[in-house]
């Protein structure tokens, strides 16, 4: 029989910790998800682990907890989003096939296989070739919005930011007491479009590769049993994908997620083992009961494609806050009442 499946409802602030997918401007949904939970006081956001656009919000919200509280939170969200849109250009958030984007053409034209050819052979240049300065406009952005320092000396929340060891192919993590701007740009370096970024004589690749975003770290540590993950790749899509385009972005979005869903299947077997009683679930034991919530892409960006995520206008980017926002209501609504007493998902059955 199952043991410990609920627990007592928690009084007062309910602690939370989120997990945050990269997936570029899709992150801006992720925004409008934190603008929503800031609104609620009776949930505190105590933890948050997180990958490339992931780690840009986390830091945002670090910050503005740190300089002035929700309000500041999510005025500083807004400012980043806000100077990522002023930032332009498609390869803010790296673009690989701007330089065939940049050439004007019918939709006709870029479906042909000359414009294809062309197509592959731009994206077969380096970013050492094509960017031989390592320009990265998100780097000034994220300077100009955030107080590292603040983050480093006084953040009231614990952060979790996933790199990718390029020598090494390990995960790595930065915890808030370390980070800088250079190392949310290691976090978020696509290896198509911007050169590897080095820390400590270690060149590093988008976190999401490896830890889309990374689970373990708030297994073994003091941070609340309930994660909420919000995702920015669709688990399911009911058509097949038959172009070469579609092929690829859903090729990119099982890539993504394939690191989340293993470290899903294996929270569901810890807590299968614990709930027939065969590992013990003590506070401070090597075994935890996660309490597992999930806002995902598959409802609120199933129909954007891959190339959505390099669109900064602004007019999208407001869209997609309120998807968020629409979306952490829905959650909070229906869900709202398991934080601290059960999981919201049933990992056994599968995820999402």
């Amino acid at each position: 029989m199952p043991i410990d499946l609920f627990k007592k409802k928690p009084s007062g602030p309910r602690g939370l910790s989120l997990a945050l997918q990269g997936g570029g401007a899709h992150g801006a949904f992720e925004w409008g998800i934190l603008d929503r939970l800031l609104e609620d006081e009776t949930i505190e956001i105590k933890a948050v682990t997180a990958a490339s656009a992931g780690a840009m919000n986390a830091v945002c919200l670090a910050h503005g907890l740190g300089e002035g509280g929700r309000d500041q939170a999510r005025e500083t969200l807004e400012a980043f989003w806000r100077g990522t849109n002023r930032a332009g250009g498609q390869n803010v958030f790296g673009d690989s096939s701007i330089w065939t984007k940049a050439f004007a053409g019918p939709d006709w034209l870029k479906n042909t296989p000359g414009w294809r050819m062309a197509e592959t052979f731009a994206m077969s240049l380096s970013p050492y070739e094509f960017n031989p300065f390592n320009l990265n406009p998100l780097h000034d952005v994220l300077e100009a919005t955030v107080n590292f320092e603040t983050i480093r000396e006084r953040s009231p929340i614990k952060l979790y930011i996933a790199a990718t060891a390029v020598r090494q192919s390990k995960a790595k993590i930065f915890r808030e007491t370390e980070l800088t701007a250079k190392h949310i740009m290691a976090s978020a370096c696509l290896p198509q479009v911007f050169q590897a970024v080095e820390i400590d004589g270690e060149p590093y690749w988008d976190g999401g590769f490896l830890a889309n975003p990374p689970l373990w770290p708030l297994f073994y540590e003091d941070t609340p049993d309930d994660i909420l993950v919000v995702s920015l790749n669709p688990f399911v899509r009911e058509e097949t994908p038959k172009s070469p385009a579609e092929i690829m972005d859903r090729l990119n979005e099982i890539t993504f997620n394939a690191s989340l869903a293993s470290e899903l299947r294996a929270i569901g077997f810890v807590q299968k083992l614990l709930d027939e009683g065969l590992l013990k679930d003590t506070a401070k034991g090597r075994y935890r009961r996660m309490l597992v919530h999930a806002i995902t892409a598959d409802g609120p960006l199933a129909d954007l494609s891959l190339s959505t995520k390099f669109n900064t206008e602004w007019t999208f980017l407001l869209d997609l806050k309120e998807r968020g926002r629409q979306a952490a209501q829905a959650w909070l609504t229906e869900c709202g009442d398991c934080i601290g007493v059960k999981s919201s998902i049933d990992l056994k059955v599968g995820f999402p």
